[in-house]
């Protein structure tokens, strides 16, 4: 039988590069297209590299000529990179996942979409659950503009599933990640020279290894499941605990003044930290990974506190 034929968006990010890597090398997959603005850093051997906007309608002629049966939508920004503003992001997000659905509507041979999400669907809120389960998505208003641009993503996301029942479209919803390649808000964070926290709180936070999470992508093409599936791993580590595993002192501050001072703190070499982040600092967040271990078939290999030990070595 023929082997699977995968399209990879956003596949001159680290992970965009290291599934379409990881997949090269599987002996059921027989071709692996990539589409971006960048080249991957490890270019695509034998392979098509699509080099497009995901914004543009013209992905809706080009992505059918690949004949693809599996799309990874790995092309969606958590926070805006060197001179890129928010309503950039929010295009790229919303206007690029548009058009990559309506690219796949063109596309007859389309049986499987893989999104990359994101957890921050969830929030983070002082009466949270202990852990989120994926029918809580819609429990606490969407807050910031991060937590709308991925409502309105999972939005576009079931209506194309609805209208294309023999279309498997699994929706992954990742935690922050953290490993010792990965530039997330998390890495930079925990290397900053003092770790802001808020005065009064110590939250809970679950995160994923960098290896775990692409895992969990690899295997959600293998194995796709209907709807939106939890990625994280086992687990919480204390925040206060967090920082002293990695060397770093902590830096209480009231919460009036928190944003404030976090911004003066940039000149010392403190990253800029999204609305999401802070919230995420103040009330912690953790997420059920039933359906990832029991339906997807991947159990985590790395605890939250061995994901953070791990980095701290």
């Amino acid at each position: 039988m023929p082997g699977r034929r995968v399209l990879i968006t956003g596949a001159g990010s680290y992970i965009g590069s290291a599934l379409a890597r990881r997949l090269r090398q599987d002996p059921h997959v027989d071709h692996v297209a990539g589409l971006d603005m960048r080249p991957p850093a490890d270019p695509l051997e034998r392979e098509t590299f699509i080099e497009a906007d995901l914004r543009d309608p013209v992905i809706s002629t080009l992505i059918p000529q690949e004949e693809v049966d599996t799309v990874v939508h790995n092309q969606i920004v958590r926070r805006p990179g060197p001179g890129m503003s928010t309503r950039t992001m929010h295009d790229i997000n919303v206007i690029g996942t548009l058009q990559l659905l309506a690219a796949c509507e063109r596309s007859s041979s389309i049986r499987t979409i893989v999104i990359r999400g994101s957890a921050g669907i969830y929030g983070s809120e002082p009466q949270a659950p202990q852990f989120f389960r994926e029918e809580l998505a819609r429990l606490y208003p969407l807050r910031t503009r991060f937590q709308r641009d991925v409502g309105e993503i999972e939005n576009l996301f079931d209506t194309y599933a609805r209208r294309h029942p023999h279309v498997v479209c699994t929706m992954l919803r990742y935690q922050p990640a953290i490993g010792p390649v990965l530039d997330t808000q998390v890495t930079r964070y925990l290397a900053a020279p003092v770790a802001p926290t808020y005065l009064g709180f110590d939250p809970r936070i679950q995160v994923v290894h960098e290896e775990d999470g692409l895992g969990a992508l690899v295997a959600a093409v293998h194995r796709p499941v209907q709807g939106a599936v939890n990625v994280a791993s086992p687990g919480t580590i204390g925040l206060s605990r967090m920082i002293r595993l990695v060397g770093r002192a902590p830096l209480p501050l009231a919460g009036p003044v928190f944003a404030t001072a976090t911004r003066a703190l940039r000149r010392i070499g403190l990253p800029e930290l999204s609305d999401d982040f802070m919230r995420l600092l103040r009330y912690g967040r953790a997420v059920d990974t039933t359906r990832l271990v029991h339906e997807i078939g991947y159990a985590p290999s790395y605890t939250t506190p061995s994901a953070v030990e791990e980095f701290a070595a």
